[in-house]
């Protein structure tokens, strides 16, 4: 009898420190700032990711907006007709203004079109209905007193 009462205190003993330590396990939270973190990390890892490649996108649109404004200057002054540039001579021209963010060579696409009156220009998408990108440009500098429309192009590739 006296070894029956010694066992079946022994273990409530067993049971009050197991149920003890199953306490001190819930209250303590050393782990949760890392779960916490490991939580909150992808989502916000992504939209750091996105802002700054958001940042890069508007970033080279300046760029080109830019080299659009310098280069058609060439034109608009002159200096592109009476150098005689062609096609590639003036692409390199407008690449001499692009820096180190685009494949000038062979990435940026360069539209100069003349019109006889504001009512004829139109500028047609170089965007066709499948999604795709039609490279159909040509470069007409045009003369003293004409409609000259320039634009540039370049795929930028987002990650």
């Amino acid at each position: 009898m006296l070894e029956s009462i010694a066992t079946q205190l022994a273990n409530g003993a067993r049971r009050v420190a197991a149920a003890a330590s199953v306490r001190r396990l819930v209250r303590q939270q050393d782990g949760t700032a890392a779960v916490e973190f490991g939580l909150v990390a992808a989502p916000f890892l992504a939209l750091v990711f996105a802002i700054m490649e958001t940042a890069v996108v508007f970033f080279a649109g300046q760029a080109l907006e830019t080299a659009v404004a310098d280069s058609s200057r060439l034109i608009m002054t002159g200096q592109a007709q009476t150098q005689g540039l062609n096609a590639s001579g003036f692409k390199s021209a407008v690449c001499a203004k692009i820096y180190g963010l685009f494949d000038c060579a062979n990435g940026v696409y360069v539209d100069v079109k003349t019109f006889s009156s504001f009512s004829n220009v139109s500028m047609p998408s170089p965007i066709d209905g499948q999604g795709n990108f039609q490279n159909n440009f040509s470069y007409q500098p045009g003369g003293p007193g004409d409609i000259v429309v320039m634009r540039l192009f370049y795929q930028y590739p987002v990650y």
